[in-house]
């Protein structure tokens, strides 16, 4: 017969101390490798953290803002001084509706006084009843000489009331096209104020996010182009001073030998005193604020600057550098005087006083002050000897 075997019981076998230990070490283990991975199916993906811009890419964006900036700035002064005349035109304008106003309102006097001196007469009819029944006729007839004299005179008030309405009219209508000009002006400075103050606001916002070390790796590029730029600077007054020795020396050799002048060359400036005053003027300005839109006396902009220093030469110049550039005869870099204005950017919008050796004095941008620099940090547009 087949034996009967108990089965095996499933229960374990109660565990040893060190086992037990090392059960619930894996069993702690385990679980919490359960958590984490159930946490990191339960979490979003992390999502990549936004690449920061290079400083040099910060340093283009921003000095691009502050370009956009001032030629926003040349625009608002274009607009202010539209404006300004625009605001003399109509002041004037205003003055003189006033005037004709006046004269047709004497007009209209006058003829309300013949009206009712002919209403009171009662006419033609009250005059011949007069005559029918008077006993001296001679007194009538001296009576109808002298409305004869009155009609006349009607008739002159009647035309200078005339002709005072219509002179009036047009002037009112001058005055209303005036105004309307004023108003497109304003509306456009409205606007160009907006533009500037934008475009500095977020140039202003890309700095201040900047850390320390970022700020101070800026300013070392600024310091590198700061040197270049002297370094370029001062290569074009080595040249500017070989060109000058060539051109006196051919000078010489003509005046000796043929007798004849050379022809006359923007290099050779007739206002040289005066261009020594705006440059006086210019380098007592030194450390004022830039401010746009500013003309002086305590803060400039670019085209404030030079016009200012100009004016105290007594030469007149424009107030945009849009009309500055124009404003004189135009000369090349290496025929550069102290003096003469030095445009940058294809768009014209910034300008400097050369005072010589490369250099110039101008009101470079906000946050910045009125001060000397290499004209070659900038590129050159052109340059113009004010006349």
């Amino acid at each position: 017969m087949a034996s009967h075997r108990k089965p095996r019981s499933r229960i374990p076998a109660p565990l040893t101390g060190h086992s037990r230990r090392t059960a619930v070490g894996f069993t702690t283990a385990a679980l919490a490798s359960v958590t984490l991975l159930s946490q990191s199916a339960n979490a979003a993906p992390a999502e990549p953290k936004p690449a920061t811009q290079s400083i040099e890419k910060v340093k283009e964006k921003v000095d691009t803002l502050y370009h956009q900036a001032e030629t926003a700035t040349q625009r608002f002064n274009a607009a202010k001084e539209r404006t300004d005349q625009q605001r003399a035109k109509v002041d004037k304008l205003l003055d003189s509706v006033a005037q004709r106003t006046e004269k047709l309102n004497e007009a209209r006097r006058m003829l309300g006084t013949y009206a009712a001196a002919q209403y009171r007469d009662g006419g033609m009819a009250r005059s011949a009843a007069t005559l029918l029944f008077s006993n001296n006729p001679q007194d009538v007839f001296d009576q109808s000489h002298l409305m004869d004299r009155m009609t006349g005179r009607q008739k002159q008030a009647v035309d200078d009331f005339q002709q005072q309405r219509v002179k009036a009219a047009k002037e009112r209508g001058k005055a209303s096209e005036s105004l309307a000009s004023l108003t497109a002006s304003q509306k456009q400075l409205k606007v160009q104020k907006k533009t500037v103050q934008d475009k500095l606001t977020e140039a202003r916002r890309l700095l201040a996010k900047l850390t320390a070390k970022e700020k101070a790796r800026l300013a070392a590029i600024e310091k590198k182009k700061a040197e270049e730029d002297r370094r370029k600077a001062a290569e074009l007054a080595e040249k500017q001073r070989q060109e000058a020795a060539a051109r006196k020396k051919q000078e010489q050799q003509n005046a000796g030998g043929s007798g004849s002048t050379a022809p006359s060359t923007p290099s050779a400036p007739a206002n040289s005193s005066k261009a020594a005053q705006a440059i006086a003027f210019a380098k007592a300005q030194l450390g004022k604020p830039y401010v746009w839109g500013a003309t002086g006396p305590s803060s400039f902009d670019c085209s404030g600057l030079t016009q200012a220093a100009w004016k105290s030469a007594g030469i007149s110049l424009p107030r945009t550098t849009w009309d500055q550039v124009k404003a004189g005869t135009r000369v090349s870099a290496p025929q550069l005087q102290p003096g003469d204005l030095v445009f940058f950017y294809d768009d014209i919008s910034h300008v400097g006083l050369y005072i010589g050796d490369g250099m110039m004095i101008h009101a470079p941008k906000p946050g910045d002050v009125v001060k000397k620099a290499p004209i070659t940090e900038m590129p050159i547009y052109g340059s113009v000897r004010p006349s």
